[in-house]
């Protein structure tokens, strides 16, 4: 009889377990269908301030290019794709139609602020106070990157640590060259 007991305690745990793991991996895919389905859509817009005391609004950006990459300080694959970004920065610093912006997702200020004195960044770093951007955009973690077009269409996103190859991509595909 306990062993009849243990055998249906046991076979309820695995359809448990089972039907778990496929809510997660549903979910996920629904994340990233979503997230895939913002492209060639409008991108959210967003009104942050920055880490130097000012703003950033996508409106006030309109007619460039804009690349935001979502991060925080203390995310490895961010640390891992922080050459790349500042690579590609460096590369199109002067681009008059180019605009790099680093969202601050999930860390304090405080964090943030030392860490880009640390690294010695110099491309516009926006703080998301109550996540709202990161919502918007519908992320779930960090790095995560999406490239705008001129007209404020989203025509390219990397989830995970970009390459200085994909940001050339997306670039090239936001000035309509790919």
């Amino acid at each position: 009889m306990a062993r009849w007991i243990a055998l249906a305690v046991a076979s309820v745990l695995v359809a448990l377990g089972v039907v778990l793991a496929l809510q997660v991996g549903g979910d996920e895919a629904s994340g990233q269908k979503a997230r895939i389905g913002l492209v060639d859509q409008p991108a959210p817009d967003f009104d942050l301030p920055t880490l130097d005391g000012g703003r950033v609004a996508l409106a006030d950006l309109a007619g460039k290019v804009v690349i935001v990459n979502f991060w925080n300080s203390w995310c490895i694959p961010c640390k891992q794709e922080h050459p790349a970004l500042v690579e590609f920065y460096d590369r199109h610093r002067d681009d008059s139609d180019l605009v790099m912006i680093g969202i601050v997702r999930d860390d304090t200020e405080k964090a943030a602020r030392e860490y880009v004195e640390e690294q010695g960044d110099d491309w516009v770093m926006a703080l998301d106070p109550g996540s709202r951007a990161a919502l918007d955009f519908g992320t779930f973690g960090q790095p995560e990157t999406y490239a705008i077009s001129p007209d404020g269409v989203i025509v390219g996103l990397q989830l995970g640590p970009v390459t200085v190859a994909d940001l050339e991509a997306m670039l090239a595909r936001a000035r309509g060259v790919a």
